[in-house]
This record gives C-alpha cells, sequence and structure tokens, in this order.
C-alpha cells in the first residue's frame, strides 16, 4: 500500500468562482463554507464566487478563500471515500496553515481566523511598503543568492528545479532581474502580486502575527505536516515559531517534497483551487502520482486510489 500526502495550494491560486460547484453539490463541503461565513461574520462565499476580483487578490480575502475551499475540497474527499489515509500533509505558503488544520493541530475556527489575521498582516505590510517578486528561471541558487545579496533583495520561494522567487523592493527587484539575466538565467519574470511575500518587508506582518499567536495552543495532530521554513516534520513546540518565522523566509518546497518522497510517499492529493502543485511535482518527480481536486468533478479521479492506497 503507498502512502498518501495532502498537499494544500498556496495564496496566487485564487480565482473568482473558486469553490461554488463544491458548494452547490456536495453537502459537506457547502457546510465548510457555511461555518467559515458564520465565524468570520464576512461574505466570503460571496466574494469567492462572485468576486469582484479586485476584492480575492487582496490578501485578505484570498487567504481566508482558499483556506476554506481547500478544506470544502478535502471534506468532499472524505465524504465519498472515507476508506482513504493520509499519512502526511505539506501546504504552500498560507497551505501550511490548512495543511496543519486537516491533520487536527489545530481546529477549523482557529486556522481560519489565524489565516484571516495573517491575510490583514500581509495585506498591510502590502500596502506600507513597495514590495515586488520575480521568478528566475535556470540559474543556481549559489548564482542567485549572489545576486540577491548585491541587489538587496531575499530568496521567497524554492519551488522546484529551475525555478526560484525572489522578492524585495520594486527598484531591488528591477535591479535583481537584469542581475539574473546577466548572470544566465533562462528567464526572469516579475510577477503580479500585491507586495514582496516571504522577505524582509513582511517583518512587520510577522512581529504583529507573533503577539496575537502568543496565547494560542496548538494540539498533537494527527498525522505529520512539512514546515515550509525547515522542511521537515513540525515539532509540536515548534510550530508557533514557525509560523511566524515562514512569514519572512523562504518557503522551501521541493526541499519538502523531496523529504516526503525520501520516506517512501509516491501518491498525493492536492486540494483548493488550481493544480499549481502537481505542476511543481512533475518537475520535482515526475513519477509521483499527484490528483488535484477543486471542483465535484475532479471526485471521480480519487479512482486512481484503491485501498487507500494509489
Amino acid at each position: 500500500m503507498k502512502r498518501i500526502a495532502l498537499l494544500f495550494s498556496g495564496q496566487g491560486a485564487q480565482y473568482v468562482g473558486m469553490g461554488r460547484e463544491l458548494h452547490d453539490q456536495n453537502a459537506p463541503a457547502r457546510a465548510i463554507f457555511e461555518e467559515a461565513d458564520r465565524i468570520l461574520d464576512l461574505p466570503l462565499r460571496q466574494t469567492c464566487f462572485h468576486g469582484p476580483e479586485a476584492d480575492l487578490t487582496q490578501t485578505a480575502w484570498c487567504q481566508p478563500g482558499i483556506f476554506v475551499h481547500s478544506l470544502a475540497a478535502l471534506a468532499a474527499v472524505r465524504a465519498v471515500r472515507p476508506d482513504l489515509r493520509f499519512q502526511a500533509a505539506a501546504g504552500l505558503s498560507l497551505g501550511e496553515f490548512t495543511a496543519l488544520t486537516a491533520a487536527g493541530w489545530m481546529t477549523f475556527e482557529t486556522g481560519l481566523r489565524l489565516v484571516r489575521r495573517r491575510g490583514q498582516l500581509m495585506q498591510d505590510a502590502c500596502e506600507k511598503t513597495a514590495g515586488a517578486m520575480a521568478s528566475i528561471l535556470g540559474l543556481d541558487l549559489d548564482r542567485l543568492q549572489a545576486v540577491c545579496a548585491e541587489a538587496g533583495v531575499d530568496v521567497a520561494n524554492l519551488n522546484c528545479p529551475g525555478q526560484i522567487v525572489i522578492s524585495g523592493e520594486k527598484e531591488a527587484i528591477t535591479k535583481a532581474v537584469a542581475l539574473a539575466k546577466a548572470r544566465g538565467a533562462k528567464r526572469a519574470l516579475p510577477l503580479t502580486v500585491a507586495g514582496a511575500y516571504h522577505s524582509r518587508l513582511m517583518k512587520s506582518a510577522a512581529e504583529q502575527l507573533a503577539v496575537d499567536m502568543a496565547s494560542l495552543r496548538f494540539r498533537p495532530g494527527e498525522t505529520p505536516v512539512i514546515s515550509n521554513v525547515t522542511a521537515q516534520p513540525h515539532a509540536l513546540s515548534h510550530i508557533q515559531r514557525r509560523l511566524v518565522e515562514q512569514v519572512t523566509s523562504p518557503v522551501r518546497w521541493e526541499e519538502s517534497m523531496r523529504a516526503l518522497l525520501s520516506q517512501g510517499f509516491q501518491a498525493f492529493l492536492e486540494l483548493g483551487p488550481g493544480e499549481v502543485l502537481a505542476g511543481l511535482m512533475r518537475r520535482i518527480a515526475p513519477a509521483a502520482n499527484v490528483v488535484s481536486v477543486s471542483r465535484p468533478s475532479d471526485l471521480a479521479k480519487l479512482s486512481v486510489f484503491s485501498d487507500g492506497s494509489a
């Protein structure tokens, strides 16, 4: 029996209409969305299903929206395949909070309120700074780190072989893009984002998140969750610190996936909008089996999992 790991989408995967079909066609998924609206006392469903897109792209809205859509997808999976068992979980940036909630390290309400607050703090940090991000293709990490040091920017995401995202002030990112191209990058593409995520420009968000999380108490989860900061399973005593560090630290996604692969995981279930994580896995481990569930029609893909395996 192959081991199955859950993967949860990060910010950037959102789109207007996300989760609407699940909500309308699957009762357990609908219950997740209804509970989220009740907890937050906000029209989250309205924003996810109908936009406007300008609202949904704001960090304060898209983070809880993706969180809820992802857990609604998981609820739908569990309803149609209660036999499936998952032995680990991981999530890209925001998705790490979803993974911790799915794996039982915190309650749905705690996770939702925390993600909403994180989104607000990051939105505030974006508005206070002139940040930008860029995707660098085909330049090794050592040379890119030298570029970052020279330009005064940070490595933000180590996504997959040949793809690294950098983050920092707009002018500094422009300089870093030019340097990266001059030093052999195949492509260097500015990203359309609200700010400089996973960089020093998010320091104010991290500091306030630490204050807001001080009274939270996590609990031992049902399955291990990989930390974006360490690319290793979370320890209960360190979760709070790691989630604060994550706001300004690089997301070590490729390394996280390789850690799961080294533990014998070859089957993965991606939950939430889009298929970004499946695409990254194709670059990391082409032989791995990734099933992405975002809509009710995707539930048919679960047939590749038999007797809890793939």
